[in-house]
């Protein structure tokens, strides 16, 4: 396998803090020796999250064996995963927004026609269901572990506990027409064909149109590592995934 010099569009700071939790945990477990340093396993974990690369080809390019690119990713996902922040934690950050927005995405993965629970009709192809919070300003604040592609937005954000998380806490929430019926602190545009909406539903339901607009730079916030664009691996292991994108995406905005 040929090796060339690449480049990932990650800051530094994002480096360092995935090096600085390493390294802790190497240190918790009182590891002695690796055939890396914190430094390059980060950079190596980064390389696969950020731009896909398989294990094969990270394996080349850092002097590793396979399954040694296997264990470094898993080890790090893991770590990451842990410090994601839970609904409860959440909730408490969107308590002081003056209303967050609710959106539902669908992660692909390599799934064959039979099996079902993981198509999505709306989508028209197999994948995770992965709900997103996100403040006014179209800030991720929070994603969901994921649900096979077949069930529905209103259905994983009930089975998340997303609407009572809302509710309790007394945040106004955003969110489309497959929260039709949600209730709560949950707004949803007027239901019906456009033509029979009346001018001031009409109005209403382009307003709710133009702030729930944001709620997209949540989704690219995602979208943007790009191993989450074609997930190939275990359908068990995309929660962690996904868990740890989000732990990375929070401490390079802080």
């Amino acid at each position: 396998m040929l090796v060339h010099p690449s480049g990932i569009d990650v800051s530094t700071s994002t480096l360092r803090y995935l090096s600085s939790r390493l390294r802790t945990r190497r240190r918790e477990r009182g590891t002695r020796w690796r055939r890396v340093s914190v430094g390059r396993q980060a950079l190596l974990v980064l390389a696969h999250l950020r731009s896909g690369h398989t294990y094969a080809q990270l394996a080349a390019g850092f002097g590793v064996g396979t399954t040694t690119a296997y264990r470094y990713i898993a080890e790090a996902v893991e770590a990451l995963a842990a410090l994601a922040p839970t609904l409860a934690e959440a909730m408490k950050t969107a308590s002081t927004k003056a209303f967050v927005m609710l959106d539902g995405t669908l992660l692909p993965i390599d799934r064959i026609a039979a099996d079902r629970p993981f198509y999505s009709g709306k989508h028209k192809k197999h994948g995770m269901n992965v709900q997103v919070i996100a403040d006014p300003a179209g800030r991720l604040l929070w994603a969901s572990p994921a649900l096979p592609g077949a069930v529905h937005d209103i259905k994983a954000a009930r089975t998340h506990g997303i609407i009572d998380a809302l509710t309790e806490a007394g945040v106004e929430c955003w969110a489309d027409k497959g929260y039709r019926g949600a209730g709560g602190t949950v707004r949803v545009p007027y239901w019906g064909r456009w033509a029979k909406l009346s001018a001031g539903q009409q109005a209403v339901n382009r307003s709710h149109a133009k702030i729930r607009a944001l709620v997209e730079q949540a989704m690219a916030t995602l979208k943007v590592w790009r191993l989450l664009r074609k997930l190939r691996c275990s359908t068990n292991r995309i929660t962690s995934l996904v868990q740890a994108v989000l732990t990375l995406h929070q401490a390079s905005s802080n």
